[in-house]
């Protein structure tokens, strides 16, 4: 691990740029920046999911799901360095297949909603598909792994599904969309 930090203030960002993993500094506001930033706020809202009630098996994946994000986001703060593999997207696939064969098909769009868990949870999905979007503005400028996409794509699904879960394992069962309230 590299260096710990004795203090937290280095006063090196007052002048609007920051240091990336590698050494090199950039302004707070570009795209990589916004990249990994979101990833990291992906993360936090994860935390929040994990802070409610929700079952031992979601909680598990979730915690393992928080350390790939921090490797996530240090494969895109340190520009070249590859922390996330075709495995790591595969196993989320996995979890994805188990946790949705269950459910009932979708038959109408699901609101975010369904108890406090299952809302974190979609809180936590749409910063992820955020997150996604930045990482895709990232690669337009520079090198970005299509792993790091692939993973941000598939872990946004994994949210939407594991929000059902807990929307019905809370017993408030999820919040259809109800399109015909407009007509008549």
């Amino acid at each position: 691990m590299g260096n710990r930090l004795s203090k937290i203030y280095t006063k090196t960002g007052d002048d609007g740029t920051t240091g990336l993993g590698d050494g090199s500094r950039v302004a707070k506001d570009s795209a990589r920046v916004a990249a990994y930033g979101t990833v990291d706020e992906a993360n936090s809202c994860i935390g929040l999911v994990l802070a409610a009630e929700i079952p031992d098996d979601v909680r598990s994946l979730l915690v393992s799901v928080q350390h790939q994000m921090f490797d996530l986001g240090g494969e895109l703060c340190i520009p070249g360095h590859a922390a996330i593999f075709d495995a790591d997207i595969e196993r989320l696939e996995q979890h994805l297949d188990a946790f949705n064969d269950p459910l009932p098909p979708l038959k109408d769009f699901i609101l975010p909603g369904g108890g406090e868990a299952a809302a974190r949870c979609h809180v936590a999905r749409t910063v992820v598909r955020r997150a996604e979007r930045e990482t895709v503005t990232l690669s337009r400028h520079d090198a970005v792994r299509p792993e790091a996409i692939r993973y941000l794509n598939r872990l946004s699904d994994l949210l939407f599904v594991l929000a059902r879960v807990l929307a019905r394992a809370s017993g408030h069962g999820e919040v259809l969309w109800n399109h015909e309230r407009r007509k008549g």
